[in-house]
């Protein structure tokens, strides 16, 4: 998807000045924002809805993308200015040197994503030898090995099957195989049809797959203060969400396509991240909301899949001082 923005230049006659001196004439520059389907992401139309962006002054045009890795894809482009991506997709373009960098964390995926397994298997040495549907190198591919090793096993033990989310879903709704790696609204469907159920999510693995905003240097240069107020906006709807989680399935809902009952149960497994938590992720720690641990970590797994070639070092590529500035009155 190409996305174009438009400039509107005008040439004012000489005798103009004076009053284009009195009143300027208004920017006409906006930031494009890409996200697709991910609670943590949609969440941007709350900002929006909410009034927010206006609240901050915050020149933010939202652009969606049906398919998310179009929107990686033309973040890497230059095509629009910053993107709503997992830090794991993040890293590829890193080593690539796309110049752009981290400025936000929306959230931490704490439920949503899900190892489903078939209702016959109760416990992880049952699913030794099984066939696993994910789609290789992905999140949920990740989410998959990182259950096997934290439960005494390895990538070895089963067989994965590459296949798309949905037909992975698809095939442990027939009965076709045993077990696939998928995020919701797949979990849900799965459970709706009594099919199976999650033997790990990502619940059980906290800043195993963070969010974030991923911005073009240019774009940072040529429109910081958009992007703080941008970010401004993303802390108040983090507080509207928390408060009234009905009526922000409400907004959020029709972009998606489901009920807002139904998008509530996807926004329950998102820990979405205001300016406290995003202050902890973006610096370097130990703990499990720090993007350094979980570069590291999806790092490790990107290397085994021969995705990356090094860890990039999170100080070249995540900049807090949006954040930092954002917090400020």
């Amino acid at each position: 998807m190409s996305v174009l923005r438009n400039l509107l230049r005008r040439v004012l006659p000489f005798a103009g000045l004076l009053t284009l001196a009195l009143h300027p004439i208004p920017s006409f520059a906006q930031v494009t924002l890409g996200l697709s389907d991910w609670p943590g992401w949609v969440a941007w139309y709350v900002a929006e809805k909410e009034g927010y962006f206006k609240k901050y002054g915050a020149d933010v045009k939202l652009v969606w993308f049906p398919d998310y890795m179009t929107s990686v894809n033309a973040l890497a482009a230059g095509q629009i200015d910053a993107n709503c991506q997992a830090l794991i997709d993040t890293l590829s373009p890193v080593e690539k040197k796309v110049p752009a960098k981290v400025i936000l964390v929306t959230d931490n995926s704490a439920g949503n994503d899900a190892l489903m397994v078939s209702n016959a298997i109760k416990t992880f040495p049952e699913l030794k030898g099984k066939n696993v549907g994910v789609e290789i190198g992905s999140i949920e591919h990740y989410l998959a090995v990182t259950a096997l090793r934290t439960h005494g096993m390895t990538d070895k033990d089963v067989t994965f099957v590459n296949m798309s989310t949905g037909d992975a879903a698809a095939a442990v709704i027939a009965g076709k195989i045993p077990a696939a790696g998928v995020w919701n609204p797949w979990i849900q469907r799965i459970e709706n049809a009594r099919a199976g159920h999650p033997l790990f999510t990502s619940k059980s693995a906290p800043g195993l797959i963070p969010d974030v905003v991923y911005a073009r240097d240019s774009a940072l240069a040529a429109h910081r203060k958009d992007f703080v107020a941008m970010t401004r906006a993303w802390f108040d709807a983090v507080k509207f969400i928390e408060k009234n989680p009905q009526k922000a399935a409400e907004i959020m809902a029709p972009h998606v396509g489901l009920k807002p009952q139904e998008y509530a149960l996807s926004l329950a497994g998102t820990r979405l991240f205001g300016a406290k938590l995003n202050m902890e992720a973006m610096h370097k720690s130990s703990a499990p909301v720090s993007l350094y641990k979980s570069t590291a970590d999806s790092g490790a797994f990107l290397i085994s899949q021969k995705a990356i070639t090094a860890t990039p070092d999170p100080a070249t590529f995540i900049d807090a001082s949006i954040v930092s500035e954002a917090m400020k009155p």
